[in-house]
């Protein structure tokens, strides 16, 4: 009896967790209602440049990246004014865990369970803003870190960890990086070489048809990077230079 008892608890808390992916992937894709997203500055390394460039923050430094999704989901017509709405966060003192380095499939399942468990029992302030969705953004001083690891999204949880430098200089494309992590949570996949970091052909092209296919002008959000020639792309310096793709935007529900 105790062992049908505790396989029915089991069974219950499967079904429970099932039910709840369900409903946020649902409420995510479904487009219906503005989706809130709150941004949670850390100071990744413990910088006193990181530190002064947090409490510089305030909502409107993210206010692109709102209308960036607007623009681009009227441009897909999608039947809504404002898709997203970005809120300022406490800045949150943990650092989140790291993805593992040689990952295989259950690496990285334990690693997104406790990434999930994390962002759901750290410390978010007195008073977290109301979100959807939360992503973390770490930001390191660009002297001492001139090459950042990549950033990442899950939908499941409905959560994003992305990796910024603390200069003003680069603000545009920290804003490139924050808007690829939020479409990664509705469902948005990577469109990029993982080995070289070469948008992919002709999924991670903004223009895929465009006689001669070089130089492109523009970049596809989740390939992230302005495609040169076949083998040399550059990295936008602000939304202006980025389009959400039709494969994008049909994975993301708007389509």
């Amino acid at each position: 009896m105790l062992k049908l008892l505790r396989k029915g608890v089991l069974l219950y808390v499967l079904i429970s967790v099932a039910g709840g992916h369900w409903l946020s992937v649902n409420r995510t894709t479904s487009w219906q209602k503005t989706l809130w997203v709150a941004v949670h500055p850390i100071n990744g390394d413990g910088s006193a440049r990181s530190s002064e460039y947090i409490s510089a923050l305030s909502a409107d430094s993210f206010n692109a990246i709102a209308s960036f999704v607007a623009m681009q989901g009227a441009r897909h017509q999608l039947s809504m004014n404002e898709p997203m709405r970005v809120v300022l966060g406490a800045p949150v003192k943990d650092q989140p865990p790291l993805p593992p380095v040689n990952a295989n499939t259950l690496s990285i399942m334990w690693w997104s369970l406790k990434l999930r468990y994390w962002a759901w029992q750290v410390d978010k302030g007195e008073r977290p803003p109301p979100s959807d969705i939360n992503v973390f953004v770490r930001y390191f001083d660009p002297d001492s870190s001139p090459r950042l690891a990549h950033s990442l999204g899950l939908q499941k949880g409905l959560i994003g960890v992305a990796n910024a430098f603390a200069t003003r200089s680069q603000s545009g494309s920290n804003q490139v990086i924050i808007a690829h992590v939020f479409l990664h949570t509705p469902g948005a996949t990577e469109k990029y070489d993982p080995a070289t970091t070469q948008p992919l052909y002709p999924i991670g092209y903004a223009e895929p048809d465009a006689d001669p296919r070089y130089p492109q002008s523009l970049a596809e959000i989740m390939a992230g990077r302005i495609p040169r020639s076949a083998t040399e792309s550059e990295i936008p310096r602000s939304l202006d230079s980025v389009v959400i793709g039709i494969d994008t935007a049909t994975e993301i529900g708007w389509h």
